[in-house]
């Protein structure tokens, strides 16, 4: 993780729980990267367990959170299912 990207998530980020949605949308994905790592790449999983992961980063407004992901593509949906479409993967 870069300097630039440490400093966007202390600022947005208290105790691993979002406080406020960063405006500029290259501090988003930044944010929206971390929170999508909470998921298993290609994992299925239905929208209420999708929901409980983003409460627990963003009690506000998870739903919001949830579209971000989807329009960011580190999310897919079909069927009442989701799962991750991007962001990084440690593979160390």
């Amino acid at each position: 993780m870069s300097a630039d990207e440490e400093r966007v998530l202390n600022t947005f980020l208290k105790d691993g729980r979002i406080v406020t949605m960063p405006a500029k949308a290259g501090k988003r994905r930044v944010l929206l990267e971390h929170v999508a790592a909470a998921f298993e790449p290609g994992v299925r999983i239905p929208e209420r367990e999708v929901d409980a992961v983003l409460r627990a980063f963003y009690e506000t407004d998870w739903v919001a959170l949830r579209r971000y992901l989807i329009d960011a593509g580190l999310m897919a949906r079909e069927n009442g299912l989701y799962w991750r479409t991007g962001g990084p993967v440690d593979v160390g």
